[in-house]
């Protein structure tokens, strides 16, 4: 059997072939164009992947450089803290050092209307405790070495300096 085609049909069938081929052809080049896209978006997508990869090792080196800079600083504040400490206890020897080895030239003598009442170091532990039986707060004055002194009677309360220890020749 002997199929007879006709040539119209035959035409229309090498037609259609053609675009099919010519679509084939349009559609292969597309795919090669996918292709080659998509080996570009590969390459900047490994290459977006090294960056975030040596990103991610310099934020861990980056946090193992902060928790050491933290143990250093708490060292170093915990040190802080203990020189601040010796200073403030050197200060304080230092202090008690000066006041024993200073020596006092005069004592002050409170008088109780002309009569000795104590001895003091100094003016103000004379004058609280005149102010502790019960003189006044204020008014204070005091006698000046080689002045001559007022009556006894005149005077309720006074701080006289007195010379202490041996005259140096």
């Amino acid at each position: 059997m002997i199929t007879l085609i006709r040539t119209r049909t035959l035409e229309a069938l090498r037609t259609d072939l053609t675009t099919a081929e010519t679509e084939a052809e349009s559609a292969r080049a597309e795919a090669d164009k996918c292709l080659e896209q998509n080996g570009e978006l590969l390459d900047h997508l490994t290459h977006a992947d090294d960056v975030a990869g040596e990103l991610r090792a310099e934020l861990a080196q980056s946090r193992l450089d902060a928790a050491r800079l933290e143990g250093e600083l708490e060292t170093l504040q915990a040190q802080s803290l203990l020189d601040t400490e010796d200073r403030q206890a050197l200060r304080t020897l230092l202090r008690a050092t000066r006041r024993h080895n200073q020596r006092a030239d005069r004592v002050y003598a409170l008088f109780h209307q002309g009569r000795l009442h104590s001895v003091h170091p100094t003016t103000e532990a004379a004058e609280i405790a005149a102010e502790a039986e019960g003189a006044p707060r204020s008014g204070w004055t005091t006698h000046t070495p080689g002045a001559a002194l007022p009556a006894a009677c005149e005077v309720t309360w006074r701080v006289q300096p007195l010379p202490f220890g041996t005259p140096t020749p």
